[in-house]
Order: C-alpha cells, then sequence, then structure tokens
C-alpha cells in the first residue's frame, strides 16, 4: 500500500460518523456535532439501505425496529459501537459483537425514572379501580362501594431484575409503607435504604405485588408462566414493564382465572403486533382485553418527553467516553 493510500485509510479510521437509523429527539445530531462526531440522521432508512451503506460508519444508533444481527454485522466492516437507545438488547447478536470487538453502549439511566414512575401509576390505578370508575361516572353510572380499593401501604412488593430500573422502582415505593423485597440473579450484596436483597423463593412465599425489570435472554422468555405464578403463596398484583415475551397470554389468563393474579399493569405484550396475533394468541388476548383488573399501554412506560431527550445525552457521554 502505497503511502496515499495509508493516510487514506489512516483518517478514516480516526472518523467518528454515526449512523442514526431510528427517530431520536432532535437534540441528537447537535450533541454529536459537539463531541466531535459526524451524525447521519435517516430514521426512515429501509433495512436494504442500511446494510448497504453501513461499512462507512464508526457506530450506529438504533432503537428497537432495526436487528443488529449477522447480516448486518458482516457488512458493518468499520463499525466500533453499537449505541442502543434504551437498554434492551433482545434484537443484537451480543456475543458475535464481542467476537468482532465491536463496543455495545446502551441508556438504561436514561428512561428508569419514567418507567419506574409508569409502574407506580398503573399500579395505583389496578388497586384502586380507577379507570373502570372513569369509566362509569362517564356514563352517570355513580358507584362507591363497588370501586372499593386497596392500599399499597403496608403490602410487600417483589422486584425481579434490580437495576436501574428495578432500583429507580424501589425509590418510588419508599414513601408507602411498604416492604420491598429485591431478587437478582447476577447481583449480590445491593440491599439499600430503597430494598432488601431477598431469595426468589423469599419473593415467591411473601410478595403480594411483583413487579419485573429483567431483559428478554433465552432464560427469561416465557419464564413467568402458569407454573411459577403457581408457586407464589398469595395471589399477587403484576407489573410488566419490561419485555411481552416474558409473561405468556396463557400465563397472565389462566393466572387471572385461577386467582393467582389479582390484577395484572401490561406496558408490554407477548405480541405487540396485535395485528399477527396467533389464533391461540388472539383468544387470549380478547379474553385479558375484557377484564375490568387488567390494564394496557402500548409500550411507552419509559417513553416520556425528558427520557427522550436524556437517553440522548447518556449516549453521547459514552460514546465520548469510549472513543475519545
Amino acid at each position: 500500500m502505497s503511502y496515499s493510500h495509508k493516510r487514506v485509510a489512516f483518517l478514516f479510521a480516526m472518523q467518528k460518523r454515526v449512523l442514526i437509523v431510528d427517530k431520536m429527539h432532535d437534540s441528537l445530531s447537535e450533541l454529536l456535532l459537539q463531541a466531535g462526531f459526524t451524525p447521519d440522521y435517516q430514521p426512515l432508512i429501509t433495512r436494504s439501505e442500511i446494510l448497504r451503506i453501513i461499512s462507512s460508519y464508526q457506530v450506529i444508533v438504533i432503537r428497537s425496529k432495526t436487528p443488529v444481527d449477522r447480516e448486518l454485522i458482516d457488512k458493518a466492516t468499520s463499525l466500533q459501537v453499537v449505541a442502543r437507545a434504551g437498554s434492551g438488547t433482545d434484537q443484537i447478536d451480543t456475543d458475535l459483537l464481542s467476537q468482532r470487538g465491536i463496543q455495545l453502549i446502551t441508556a438504561p439511566e436514561g428512561n428508569c425514572d419514567a418507567v419506574a414512575e409508569h409502574a407506580l401509576g398503573m399500579l395505583l390505578a389496578l388497586m384502586n379501580k380507577m379507570l373502570l370508575a372513569d369509566r362509569l361516572v362517564r356514563q352517570k353510572i355513580w358507584q362507591r362501594e363497588a370501586h372499593r380499593g386497596y392500599e399499597l401501604m403496608g403490602k410487600t412488593v417483589g422486584i425481579i431484575g434490580y437495576g436501574h430500573t428495578g432500583r429507580a422502582f424501589a425509590r418510588r415505593l419508599s414513601g408507602f409503607g411498604c416492604l420491598v423485597l429485591a431478587y437478582d440473579k447476577y447481583k449480590t450484596g445491593f440491599s439499600d435504604a430503597f430494598t432488601r436483597e431477598a431469595s426468589l423463593s423469599d419473593l415467591l412465599q411473601h410478595a403480594d405485588v411483583l413487579s419485573l425489570h429483567i431483559p428478554l435472554t433465552w432464560e427469561t422468555r416465557g419464564w413467568i408462566n402458569e407454573d411459577f405464578l403457581d408457586q407464589f403463596a398469595k395471589p399477587i398484583w403484576l407489573i410488566n414493564t419490561s419485555r411481552g415475551e416474558i409473561v405468556p397470554f396463557i400465563a397472565l389468563r389462566r393466572g387471572l382465572q385461577k386467582g393467582k393474579l389479582l390484577g395484572a399493569c401490561l406496558d408490554v405484550l407477548e405480541q405487540e403486533s396485535l395485528e399477527r396475533l396467533t389464533a391461540e394468541q388472539a383468544v387470549d388476548f380478547e379474553w385479558l382485553a375484557a377484564q375490568p383488573n387488567v390494564i394496557f399501554t402500548p409500550h411507552v412506560a419509559g417513553w416520556t418527553h425528558e427520557s427522550y431527550q436524556r437517553i440522548n445525552r447518556v449516549l453521547v457521554d459514552k460514546l465520548t467516553r469510549l472513543m475519545a
């Protein structure tokens, strides 16, 4: 290789070109420019177009619509970093990234407070029958006894997964007089002012409420099934703001029918493309949708105006430290 070609290769290697392939808050491009990166914001880009141009970029920023799989990684010959705007990595081949020496950064710090507030809001609405009461009052139906609720005070709340969102949720519960027990398979020694570290058997024995704050992996897919719910000593309220595939529709239905679940707060679903439900899923979903003790939201727990911007700052700060 000639000197000039070596110089071009060196300069190319020093570039910090960032391909942004999902809709992000408008602040991201300016933050990247200020940090010395060259952003290329293409939120409407197609998969085929990504594969065609990805070799020219050192960083790709994604949300959840773009799988970072072997096909993409093989094309990404200059890629140094995958930046996930959020926390879920189930669409990313993390093992292959590691083998190729490509760094993965996520931004759970950016929306953990939003998720925690949403989880608490859903739980309070469910326990106090707020949505049902609102619908009936709008119809001029005034029923007080039918809408008598339950207090969170004095309840035992079990948290599975004590990362950023689990910890943020525990903080929100600290003013409610709850006993908060947290189980995390991959952490120990994390008891703090807001929660007490516990075994899974402790949660199964004592929880009145279960909140999930875990990623979707081969271990957790379908983990909260009918057999799992049957192990709780008491009927529980369930909150899922993590990934829907962790709790199948059929487990929710049977848990509610058997009285093992007092109710469910579901920001995520086993299948979120509702037009693609299997025949079995469609039956279970329609049943769940008819239940007054089930609350749905469309995967928006971490989707606040504040988190939309904060995620950008977290990603850029991490990128800056990583590629300084």
